[in-house]
């Protein structure tokens, strides 16, 4: 039987009557079941990325579908995409109930349509070399529901990512990663521990797949974009260590290339 753990009341009462110090301490608390809760998904978790990766190096793409804090957290992760590893907006593409102005506003009534979701990816041209990832809290949302139903039988790779065990969401996707962090510290409110969670498997996620794609090598980002300042210090830092080179080279060798990776190819061509 479904059960909504992230609607139970919280394990914490008379809030409004707690210290600052005693609230901070008790969500702290509560945020350390967060990791442990995603710690037990790894599986599910690498088998989604071993799926995505081959997919990938075909010219396939990740569609994270959701409303509300869900979507909020899919089209965050997506854009930190390109400027992390200097990869095209279009591999990770979030997609919210209610578009781009539910980034900022409730969309009434957005996430209740379930056809919508899917009339999106049609829309994003979508294939079956494509990755769909629901993102709901509940696994409940409709949207999502309906995204990943119809992803699934077009031949997408289907996953969910929920915080309840056993949801409709889940049933729906080929790979379904539920992190279990319990009720949350405000009752109901899962942009708290449900919304943490979500956003670390987001992580986990693109970062492996782009590490698996070539986009990091050691543990740098060489392929990330020059966009200000701090970037390119970091940058020009990483071809000194790497190449031995002056900084003031080294900076001057990776404005003329644009990436770190570029750089260090051309420099070793010579």
């Amino acid at each position: 039987m479904f059960e909504k753990i992230t609607e139970e009341p919280s394990l914490h009462d008379d809030l409004d009557k707690k210290s600052v110090g005693e609230l901070l301490t008790e969500m702290n608390e509560e945020d350390q079941k967060v990791a442990l809760a995603v710690k037990a998904a790894i599986p599910q978790i690498t088998k989604l990325v071993e799926g995505i990766v081959p997919r990938m190096k075909q010219g396939g793409r990740i569609f994270y579908m959701g409303a509300g804090t869900s979507g909020r957290l899919g089209v965050l992760d997506a854009s930190e995409i390109p400027p992390t590893f200097g990869m095209p907006n279009t591999y990770v593409i979030g997609l919210i109930a209610g578009g781009d102005t539910a980034l900022r506003n409730p969309v009434e009534k957005a996430e209740d349509d379930p056809e919508k979701a899917w009339k999106e990816l049609q829309d994003h041209n979508i294939s079956t070399l494509d990755t769909v990832i629901g993102v709901a809290a509940s696994g409940t949302t409709p949207y999502v529901i309906g995204a990943l139903k119809h992803a699934r039988a077009f031949g997408c790779l289907t996953a969910s990512i929920s915080c309840n065990p056993d949801s409709p969401v889940a049933q729906e996707a080929e790979i379904p990663i539920e992190a279990i962090v319990g009720p949350e510290f405000v009752t109901g409110s899962t942009r708290l521990k449900s919304g943490t969670a979500q956003k670390l498997i987001c992580n986990m996620i693109t970062t492996t797949t782009m590490i698996k794609m070539g986009r990091v090598k050691g543990n740098k980002m060489v392929n990330m974009q020059l966009s200000n300042k701090k970037l390119v210090d970091r940058g020009t830092r990483m071809l000194v260590e790497e190449l031995g080179l002056e900084y003031e080279a080294a900076k001057q060798l990776l404005l003329l290339h644009g990436s770190v990776k570029k750089a260090m190819d051309a420099y070793r061509e010579k």
